[in-house]
């Protein structure tokens, strides 16, 4: 990649990435623009993957509201996600969950990573 692309991207990087893994439970607080207003809305779920990396980097969340299936994917470095706080961590033994779509109820649930 050539040196000016490099140094553009190192400019977008957040100072403070947030820390979380595939399977945590995390509450993203996302930036919404509603005409000339402004809100923070918390989204609630699953971390399904992560993927990518640099300035790149993604993550998907996913959670069921209402009986329905509803995922979000947000850009790590993105100024419109303004932080991300782990609920729970989650014990996975993959790097991508995408089982979890078919599963509904007790069975899409993921088991919590004991500190013992």
């Amino acid at each position: 990649m050539s040196e000016i692309i490099k140094e553009l991207e190192k400019e977008q990087l957040k100072a403070e990435v947030p820390q979380f893994n595939v399977g945590d439970t995390v509450k993203v607080h996302g930036r919404i623009k509603e005409g000339n207003r402004e809100r923070i809305q918390i989204f609630e779920g699953t971390v399904i993957k992560i993927q990518g990396g640099s300035n790149r980097q993604t993550f998907t969340v996913r959670k069921t509201s209402n009986g329905v299936g509803v995922e979000k994917t947000w850009p790590i470095h993105s100024p419109n996600v303004v932080k991300v706080e782990v609920v729970r961590l989650g014990k996975v033994r993959r790097a991508k969950l995408n089982y979890l779509r078919d599963r509904v109820g007790k069975k899409a649930k993921v088991k919590e990573k004991v500190n013992a």
